[in-house]
């Protein structure tokens, strides 16, 4: 009796010249699915079983995937199910936020093998370029000793900072880091590292970390709200991370969104920014995550203002993604502790009516993804985990 579960996958295509894409069809049908035999494979990516033996011989000869246990059913034929290597590749990730960098190596299925922290001297790169190598060089010494070949299947490094990105603004500005947006990073992060590099804003690298082992896992249409020093959104549009003309789609949080008519930006309301401001407390104090969270687990007053405040806008922000951009759920994620995010999920309900609210859902419109400081630096080592595996139809196009 042959295995009828559902099964996850994207097409693939018999035509000639496209056998790297059908590579990646079947490692990101095996991420999604986990084991899937040969004859699982044809079924669900429509490629001929030569070919998906052909693709999953030449996988497993590079390390890739493995073959498990025969599977015997009945009176068919066997079956031999495969599943991805986790040592098959690993990525670096590193996170530049305003006071602190964090970098982390990742394997092929995205568990977290190493990771450190510094602190980041506020003259910008003048400073900071060093702390930031020294810091990659750090976990990336930790990977080699816990795995013997992994420079051999590094894939990457993916880097990630708050945006926008190419904007002419102020030294002084508060809400920018001015002096790292105009710095040549990715010529310093690839020269100094050897390695290929990719930059994204925060908001989107915390898509990438949903979407490799989140609440966005085989979603593909997702957008991710980003609630961190700052508000962005990343989207995940038809399979695939959108970053728009400029490395700026999502930008959310500069956006004037409130119903109130309020000539600010939406991040300068209902950020972690503005509930710092709000609790006076200092966010370069390394203890600001843990200090937010006891508070939000209390009744503080000051936290339930800012939570009365910020709901208004997020609300709204909410509304505003359904309506554009008709994804299958709304992912709340980013580096906001824990409690407090639940308490916002919380007051959030109920959210206004869009053209998400609809019977029948698979998924809820709007849910908690991954709040942890380590979301960013996670997300920015998916990206070129994803840049060496998942398929990219607008590159076949071409």
């Amino acid at each position: 009796m042959h295995d009828r579960r559902p099964i996850r996958a994207k097409s693939g295509t018999n035509q000639e010249g496209t056998s790297a894409h059908n590579r990646r069809v079947i490692v990101d049908a095996l991420r999604l699915n986990g084991a899937l035999s040969r004859a699982d494979l044809a079924r669900a990516t429509r490629l001929t079983k030569q070919t998906i033996s052909n693709i999953v011989d030449e996988l497993e000869r590079d390390g890739l995937v493995s073959a498990q246990g025969v599977i015997r059913r009945g009176r068919g034929q066997p079956s031999t199910p495969y599943s991805l290597v986790p040592e098959g590749a690993f990525a670096i990730g590193l996170q530049i936020d305003r006071h602190v960098t964090r970098a982390l190596a990742v394997d092929l299925l995205g568990t977290i093998l190493t990771r450190a922290e510094a602190p980041l001297p506020a003259n910008g790169p003048q400073g900071g370029v060093k702390v930031i190598l020294d810091l990659i060089e750090t976990v990336r010494r930790d990977l080699r000793l816990l795995v013997r070949d992994s420079e051999r299947r590094l894939v990457g490094l993916g880097a990630a900072m708050p945006g926008p990105f190419g904007l002419e603004t102020a030294v002084d500005d508060p809400w920018m880091m001015s002096a790292w947006q105009s710095f040549p990073l990715l010529e310093m992060l690839a020269a100094g590292t050897g390695l290929e590099v990719g930059l994204q804003n925060d908001a989107a690298a915390c898509a990438q970390a949903e979407r490799m082992v989140g609440a966005a896992h085989g979603l593909d249409h997702a957008v991710c709200l980003y609630l961190g020093y700052g508000i962005g959104a990343g989207l995940i549009l038809g399979g695939e991370l959108y970053s728009g003309a400029n490395g700026n789609a999502g930008e959310i949080g500069m956006a004037l969104l409130s119903p109130g008519g309020r000539a600010s930006p939406l991040e300068h309301r209902a950020s972690l920014a503005a509930l710092y401001q709000h609790l006076e407390i200092d966010p370069a104090d390394p203890g600001v995550y843990a200090a937010v969270n006891e508070l939000a687990a209390t009744d503080d007053r000051r936290i339930q203002f800012w939570l009365e405040e910020a709901v208004t806008d997020l609300r709204w922000s909410i509304h505003l993604i359904e309506t554009i951009f008709d994804p299958q759920t709304v992912i709340l994620c980013g580096g906001t502790p824990e409690v407090l995010a639940r308490r916002l999920m919380e007051a959030m309900e109920p959210l206004i009516p869009s053209l998400s609210q609809r019977s029948g859902r698979r998924v809820p419109r709007f849910q908690l993804g991954i709040t942890d400081p380590w979301a960013v630096a996670l997300g920015a080592a998916a990206e070129p985990i994803s840049r060496a595996f998942d398929p990219r139809f607008s590159a076949i196009l071409k």
